[in-house]
């Protein structure tokens, strides 16, 4: 099973590209005995609609049309669920024994996701009520499906 991190913009070059790569590396290694075979990066240009849903619409269309047929989606979303770094393990456990060719994380642009995304997401996934710029979440979500499989190999990265 493969790890995708979907985006709408650009990650570029700087702190949050080195550590987004640090992580998506680790995921790779640390990964394989669990048979996680990679960690993957799609990023599709921002829209430029000049409407809020029309963007959102294209994005949404733009980065559904990328993954490949069978994943499983969890949308990143400000008002999507909350959950500890054991339960999201627990859930990231049962996905990866589903079956799925991959399991792919969305980050939606600056309007948020569109409804063609929101309505193929198995999980709508908040890291917080705060809202975060796309480059950091886009590493918090690689930091986190890290510490997912490190709990699950019994590693002592995720100190509980």
């Amino acid at each position: 099973m493969r790890v995708l991190f979907a985006s709408i913009g650009r990650l570029k070059a700087g702190a949050e590209r080195q550590l987004f790569d640090r992580y998506a590396e680790r995921i790779g290694k640390a990964g394989r005995p669990l048979g996680i075979s990679s960690a993957q990066e799609i990023e599709i240009p921002e829209d430029r609609s000049p409407r809020a849903e029309e963007r959102k619409a294209n994005e949404a269309r733009a980065l559904m049309k990328a993954l490949p047929a069978g994943c499983i989606v969890i949308a990143l979303d400000e008002n999507g669920k909350t959950f500890t770094s054991e339960a999201f393990a627990a859930r990231f456990e049962s996905w990866k024994d589903s079956g799925a060719p991959a399991i792919a994380l969305l980050v939606g642009g600056p309007d948020g996701h569109g409804d063609e995304v929101l309505n193929a997401a198995e999980l709508k996934l908040a890291f917080g009520p705060m809202t975060w710029p796309h480059q950091i979440v886009r590493s918090l979500a690689a930091e986190q499906v890290y510490r997912a499989i490190t709990i699950l190999s019994g590693h002592p990265y995720h100190r509980a």
